[in-house]
């Protein structure tokens, strides 16, 4: 999903709140592409979320509000774009 941070509109906003590592609810949400009890990957305003954990279940998700509420252990969170890479630690270190 490609996607440009200068067009985005000003409802565009999204927000992850993580309650105790337990809670998680993220708004901003356009699609949930996956969601099992160990990873939840979901297409939001801002890219790819891929969230991390365990014993994840639903709690709600609503389309029109753009909003997933989940229970579970969170271990991580990452977001995947289609900004290309600039290089690892070297690369800049040897320009």
């Amino acid at each position: 999903m490609g996607f440009d941070d200068n067009n985005l509109s000003e409802n565009a906003l999204q927000n992850v709140t993580i309650e105790g590592r337990k809670h998680l609810i993220v708004t901003g949400v356009l699609e949930v592409s996956r969601f099992d009890e160990d990873e939840i990957v979901l297409e939001t305003v801002r890219g790819t979320l891929s969230v991390r954990g365990s014993d994840f279940r639903m709690e709600r998700f609503s389309l029109d509000t753009g909003e997933v509420h989940a229970h579970g252990f969170v271990t991580g969170l990452d977001y995947e774009t289609d900004e290309p890479s600039s290089g690892g630690f070297f690369s800049r270190l040897f320009r």
